[in-house]
């Protein structure tokens, strides 16, 4: 069975940069066989550890700029230049797996498009929300495949 982990990151005292969370979240919900679930505000080296337990890694992530309602990229492991105990790049991570603990997963972000970010309030936006419930309509099907293909969302009638 592939297993697959989702770590939603943003902090959700900020409106919409909850986006990540709130995704982990949903995700968790459908209790689906070989699908774990994290959620911080932000990634750190520590979730290497995680990563390299399973074979797919989805990185969910507000997005102030990205396509809308959001969109699914694969990545690829990059060279860990420095640590930090504070963040660390999707990227950065993957290749940190693939140097520490000898493990190639397959790992994608998913940018879901935020719109605000400035205030401090524990809810999403009304656009917010509606992007976020079309990732998870999107992603639902993948998770239970365990194949995934990117997508920017700006080409796909909802």
């Amino acid at each position: 069975m592939t297993k697959i982990l989702i770590i939603g990151y943003g902090n959700p005292g900020r409106l919409d940069d909850g986006l990540g969370p709130a995704f982990a979240e949903t995700a968790k919900q459908f209790n689906i066989e070989g699908v774990d679930t994290d959620s911080d505000y932000q990634l750190t080296v520590e979730d290497a550890v995680d990563i390299a337990e399973h074979d797919i890694v989805l990185f969910a992530d507000a997005d102030v700029r990205g396509p809308e309602p959001f969109y699914l990229k694969k990545i690829e492991p990059a060279a860990v230049v420095s640590l930090s105990s504070h963040s660390i790049k999707p990227q950065a991570l993957v290749g940190l797996v693939k140097e520490s603990f000898n493990k190639e997963v397959e790992a994608y972000v998913l940018g879901i498009r935020g719109y605000e970010f400035n205030e401090f309030e524990e809810k999403l936006s009304e656009k917010a929300v509606q992007n976020l419930n079309a990732a998870v309509k999107f992603i639902k099907p993948q998770l239970e495949s365990a194949e995934f293909c990117e997508i920017r969302a700006e080409n796909v009638t909802w």
